[in-house]
């Protein structure tokens, strides 16, 4: 059986308020042709469809759109919900979806299984797993962890650890028998993986990582939660965002190809994944260099820092951000000749230190005109 393992979509993500929702409907119709090029029967969703709990009806329309598109005549599409994800929400539909071939964990309710004469599809399910059958009557076996905690899983807090924890959430999930290849679909952070940028304060490196150990000997792990493609160890593997969501992200984005063999699961290839802006950082001395550089970047998003010996202009400004409409972040570093020396600021009034916080940014005196604006509008606030 040919499995895609794909995770974090993040659909109706936004960079600095740049909308997104096209670059993503995009990369997903191109995840459904390599679907079709690659024979692909089943696909594993690891988590982060959404980017936020009250996802807009137009991410929810891409979601379902997609998800329809990936199943198909003839595919499987199994989905677990991330922690940016409302489980509860996202697997309200699965009544209706399973009939697709499309079946959603989210809470601690399961997919409905119902009688289907699609060539792939569901035979067995609870909330813990889904056994995956295709017409040659090759079964995997996937033993299904949603992001775990225990508001989700309706625990109590006790003494265990995290790692404790989830080692027996894996384990209740576990197949009795080893007779079909199996597949752990969850969405964690494992302990000594690479974060990037744009992961929110999730618990990594904390008390919600959890060690290479507690995931099965030989059992291919199709997580998501972290963005960058990323091999932790043992047969653990990210598949990384769809899109480039950071500055600090390898643009080379891609799903994992899997095929059974025998009980076993391996590795066939990776599928790129195209339809994003790359996210680009630029460092240059003066307004003139990146003048010159900015237009080499006409269908990315860029991250600009200056180094400059004045502060810029409004017309220097307007000019860098009329060289290319993808500058979404400008960082200026004016350099300085010396530290101010250090002086109390109990006794300055307003406007002297409004002066002192411009020359420690800019490193000279802001303009009578700015000052002016500055205290004006400080006196309509109050």
């Amino acid at each position: 059986m040919r499995i895609l393992h794909t995770s974090d979509w993040h659909i109706g993500k936004r960079l600095m308020e740049r909308e997104r929702l096209p670059e993503q409907i995009v990369a997903l119709e191109g995840l459904v042709r390599s679907c079709e090029e690659n024979e692909v029967e089943l696909v594993l969703v690891a988590g982060d469809v959404f980017d936020t709990y009250l996802p807009s009806a137009e991410a929810e329309e891409a979601f379902f759109r997609a998800a329809k598109a990936l199943a198909g005549e003839t595919r499987a599409v199994v989905v677990i919900s991330g922690n940016h994800d409302d489980g509860v929400r996202l697997a309200a539909s699965a009544p209706l979806a399973g009939e697709e071939g499309i079946y959603i964990f989210g809470g601690t309710s399961h997919p409905f299984i119902a009688p289907s004469n699609r060539p792939v599809r569901a035979v067995e399910a609870d909330e813990r797993h889904i056994v995956i059958e295709n017409s040659a009557g090759e079964r995997v076996y996937v033993n299904v962890l949603p992001y775990p905690n225990e508001a989700r899983l309706r625990e109590e807090k006790t003494d265990e650890s995290y790692a404790e924890k989830v080692s027996r959430w894996i384990a209740a999930g576990e197949a009795k028998n080893t007779d079909m290849p199996r597949i752990l679909l969850s969405h964690l952070f494992v302990a000594g993986s690479k974060p990037s940028d744009s992961e929110r304060d999730i618990g990594l490196g904390g008390a919600r990582a959890v060690p290479l150990s507690v995931f099965p000997e030989g059992e291919y792990a199709a997580l998501g939660h972290l963005h960058r493609r990323q091999h932790p160890g043992g047969s653990v593997f990210y598949s990384g965002s769809l899109l480039q969501y950071s500055f600090d992200e390898n643009p080379d984005k891609s799903a994992y190809l899997l095929e059974t063999e025998g009980t076993s699961v391996r590795i066939a290839k990776q599928i790129p994944i195209t339809g994003g802006k790359q996210l680009v950082r630029l460092e240059c001395r003066g307004v003139e260099e990146a003048l010159a550089l900015l237009p080499r970047y006409p269908s990315c998003f860029v991250e600009l820092t200056l180094h400059l010996d004045k502060p810029l202009t409004t017309a220097e400004t307007e000019a860098l951000r009329a060289s290319n409409e993808g500058l979404v972040s400008l960082l200026a570093r004016v350099r300085t000749e010396e530290a101010p020396p250090a002086e109390s600021r109990v006794s300055l009034g307003d406007g002297e230190l409004f002066e002192a916080y411009y020359r420690s940014q800019y490193g000279a005196a802001p303009s009578e005109e700015l000052k002016t604006a500055f205290l004006k509008l400080l006196s309509e606030e109050a």
